[in-house]
């Protein structure tokens, strides 16, 4: 099966032809025109668009995520709404269907809201609430809009866009990494790919400001090197992104269909005169729960579940950490690995086993962790611990 990373490479390769006008022999001698990326020679040539071409790398993604990966429905749903929406670009901008041109605006104001709602899953809570249907709202308003007030309809897009990418970004600087449900052995990086997510929604409002200056003074030709290199680009981040191993939600985060602990729920230790986090008290549940039940090796611990087995609500439980080690959450449990990790390598264990037994699920994710921790790769770390061990060893023996 083809890898992701060999379309990916593959499809910014087409967009970087096509938007930016190089001549490349690809299957042929190929022309890319206005956005198009031509193959043949012009009495039979194969038009594709950009979009089609992203549309097709997000379909087979999509597939790919429902068949083979553990992603979320909503994570899959926006991956969806993407290619959708690229589809439905290629078909009015480059194919002429006219008649759906207003479906473009509400296909696209699926993707911002969704972007949220699977951020809120990864980061607040790993179920639905009441109030989280007022999001799906956002297509129903754009209908509105076209029907009564179509002079606004860019307006709404972009304030969608940019609004809910504002929102991401808000709701992470008050986070930091520690998000409720994403696995704490990928570190920093779920709260990293959210960022980039959250800036290709302004990247892609910003496009959609682009196409409407180039309407306004003209530059009719310039719509297809926007949405070549812009929109397509754009689009095709998110749904990349969206099928990140680092955004998989911890398997046991619904166990028995109880939700994240929340302040007004929590067994509060604090009153209203006295709000200081009890740091001490945490803390040594703490160290008991991950010490004592070693729950560090389990490779789906996520923030939301120590909070839950300490009966303490998620920010204290994060503040409470961060005030006593310095770390974030991730950081802390992490130590705790490495540690672990340390000792298998010292008896002998290979790499791979050592990672998997201490609770991380992939090897970027662990070599990242133990070279931050010790300085050294695992396989260096163990090449100068055993000759040192083997020492120590013969030294005993010598001596007894």
């Amino acid at each position: 099966m083809i890898s992701i990373r060999v379309l990916i490479f593959t499809g910014l390769k087409l967009l970087l032809i096509s938007g930016l006008g190089v001549l490349e022999p690809v299957i042929g001698r190929a022309k890319p025109v206005f956005g198009r990326f031509m193959i043949g020679s012009p009495q039979d040539m194969i038009a594709l668009p950009v979009p089609m071409i992203v549309a097709l790398l997000l379909g087979y993604l999509f597939l790919r995520a429902i068949l083979f990966e553990k992603t979320s429905r909503l994570l899959a749903a926006l991956l969806l709404a993407c290619a959708c929406q690229s589809v439905t670009v290629s078909l009015v901008h480059y194919y002429g269907f006219d008649a759906i041109r207003l479906l473009q605006p509400v296909m696209a104001s699926m993707i911002p809201a969704l972007a949220w709602m699977a951020f809120l899953q990864s980061s607040v809570r790993s179920r639905f609430v009441a109030t989280d249907l007022c999001h799906f709202l956002a297509p129903v308003v754009m209908v509105v809009v076209i029907l009564a007030m179509p002079v606004l309809i860019d307006a709404l897009l972009g304030g969608l866009f940019v609004g809910y990418a504002s929102a991401i970004l808000i709701a992470l600087h008050r986070q930091g990494n520690d998000l409720a449900h994403s696995r704490l052995a990928s570190g920093h990086v779920p709260a990293l790919i959210w960022r980039v997510i959250a800036i290709a929604l302004i990247v892609s409002a910003f496009s959609d400001l682009l196409i409407a200056a180039a309407l306004q003074f003209g530059a009719e030709g310039a719509t297809g090197v926007i949405l070549s290199i812009f929109s397509s680009l754009a689009v095709l981040t998110i749904g990349f992104l969206a099928l990140s191993p680092d955004l998989a939600i911890g398997s046991g985060d619904d166990d028995n269909g109880v939700d994240d602990i929340e302040p007004s729920s929590a067994p509060d230790k604090t009153t209203p005169d006295t709000p200081d986090i009890p740091v001490d008290e945490i803390m040594v549940a703490l160290e008991q729960l991950i010490s004592g039940q070693k729950l560090f090796l389990d490779p789906d611990l996520t923030l939301a579940r120590i909070a839950r087995r300490l009966g303490y609500p998620l920010k204290q439980v994060s503040t409470a950490i961060n005030q006593s080690t310095g770390e974030n959450v991730s950081r802390y449990i992490n130590k705790f690995r490495i540690d672990h990790a340390c000792g298998e390598l010292a008896r002998g264990q290979n790499v791979t086993t050592t990672m998997l037994s201490s609770g991380f699920n992939t090897k970027s994710n662990f070599n990242r962790e133990f070279l931050r921790i010790t300085g050294q790769t695992p396989s260096q770390w163990q090449q100068q611990q055993i000759p040192a061990a083997a020492a120590a060893t013969t030294a005993t023996r010598r001596g007894s």
